[in-house]
């Protein structure tokens, strides 16, 4: 534990880790208005001249396509937020995200302007995937090294909080436009959600300028300096704990952009059922997640980052098969709790997992490691998920069961890195990682 001297006041720790939340609320409340779109109108609209399920792979292929830009931002901005510092970071990638939600909902559509209408698309997704690919690590670290011993699980769980929120307003938006007539919702109504954005950018702005540097950032500036290539001393000195970050997250990235986003085209295409049906079973389920995930967050803290994490690992491997059964029920209660108790499978290993991946890297390289563990997983796990389900159900001729099994080898993999792990939750912030 430090001493009460060096750490900092709980006010001041409550005010970073507020703002990294409200930030992120709205970066992911971005990201997560494309995923929706994608799955309900994106096909229609940017795609008309393919068949059904070739224009929702389509515009699945360009909800991918920001994942694999995740990446690249995650060295860029990790680069320059272990040289400069995590809140200028934080600044830059709000602004990218919420001037490009705000671009496609003014973005003509291919019935306006032809083939540039998706190019046009696929280019703000990539700057949406930019910059969402540098906002998680300078977020959860921000909350994370201004925390205390013992508590970091809790307040880096309050920042994953926002990709709940996020996807809850996201979805909220979306379930009272969707009730529009089907012809002023593929109109018009599908564009409100992303102009929003830039009422949401203003916000955001404000109160992440407000925040303070991380300290321990600080700290090594003094004492060490800065790295001149942080992604190469990561590479060098922690390729293991990268290669066990990104395993970590298959199950979490996978299972979660199944439950959400694939969800609403598999139940709506190939089930008939109702798009506000499923809309309310993921807004219910978002709301449960933003109490669940802090409190797995708040368990990590008092009994280890891996026991939690593998228990939500195990229990999505095991609900893989049931999940579906109660998909195809059709019955609304039923549908509800299969969402929701996947998302709270989900919430066990994302409530530690800011803190468990900010703990297996030194404060020098801390936003490089972090980031990259972190999103060069998401594009095989997160991206290609609801593209893979997809296709796996195209090829089982509507069947659920290939889809099942993919989720228990995304569950194997995490698996597998969450046991080869070292246990962190009592580890020091400023330790090497190693």
């Amino acid at each position: 534990m430090p001493d009460n001297d060096t750490a900092p006041p709980e006010n001041s720790v409550r005010k970073v880790v507020l703002a990294s939340f409200i930030g992120t609320t709205i970066e992911w409340f971005d990201f997560f208005i494309y995923g929706t779109a994608a799955a309900l109108v994106f096909g229609e609209l940017f795609f008309p001249n393919e068949s059904e399920f070739a224009g929702t792979m389509a515009a699945y292929g360009t909800f991918a396509i920001g994942f694999f830009a995740r990446p690249l931002g995650g060295i860029v901005f990790g680069h320059y937020g272990d040289r400069i510092g995590r809140k200028a970071m934080l600044v830059t990638t709000l602004m990218m995200m919420g001037l490009a939600t705000f671009l496609i909902g003014i973005l003509p559509t291919y019935e306006t302007i032809g083939i540039a209408a998706p190019i046009l698309l696929v280019l703000l997704r990539l700057v949406q995937g930019f910059g969402v690919g540098g906002e998680w690590g300078g977020a959860v670290l921000m909350a994370v090294e201004h925390g205390h011993e013992g508590k970091r699980g809790f307040h880096g769980s309050c920042v994953q909080m926002g990709i709940p929120v996020g996807l809850l307003l996201a979805a909220l938006v979306f379930a009272v436009f969707t009730r529009l007539p089907e012809e002023q919702f593929l109109s018009w109504g599908w564009r409100v959600p992303f102009l929003l954005g830039i009422v949401l950018l203003a916000i955001g702005m404000f109160i992440r300028m407000q925040t303070f540097e991380s300290p321990l950032f600080a700290k090594e500036l003094k004492k060490k300096g800065v790295a001149k290539l942080p992604i190469v001393e990561v590479v060098k000195k922690h390729p293991r704990n990268v290669l066990l970050a990104m395993g970590a997250r298959f199950a979490e990235n996978a299972c979660f952009y199944i439950f959400s986003v694939f969800v609403l085209s598999y139940a709506v295409d190939q089930l008939g059922l109702e798009r506000s049906t499923v809309l309310t079973g993921v807004w219910i389920a978002a709301s449960i997640q933003i109490f669940a995930i802090p409190a797995f967050g708040y368990l990590s803290d008092r009994v280890g980052r891996r026991p939690v994490y593998l228990g939500g690992t195990i229990f999505i491997a095991l609900f893989s098969f049931p999940f579906f059964w109660m998909i195809g029920t059709g019955q609304p209660v039923v549908i509800w709790l299969a969402i929701v108790l996947g998302l709270v499978g989900h919430a066990a290993m994302y409530g530690p997992q800011a803190a468990f991946f900010s703990e297996l890297f030194g404060t020098r390289v801390r936003y490089s490691g972090a980031s990259i563990g972190y999103q060069l997983a998401s594009p095989f796990a997160g991206g290609l998920a609801p593209m893979i389900a997809t296709a796996l159900l195209q090829w089982s001729g509507g069947k659920s069961w290939p889809v099942s099994v993919y989720l228990i080898g995304t569950a194997a993999i995490t698996l597998v890195a969450i046991l080869l792990a070292a246990e962190t939750f009592r580890r020091k912030m400023d330790d090497s990682g190693e």
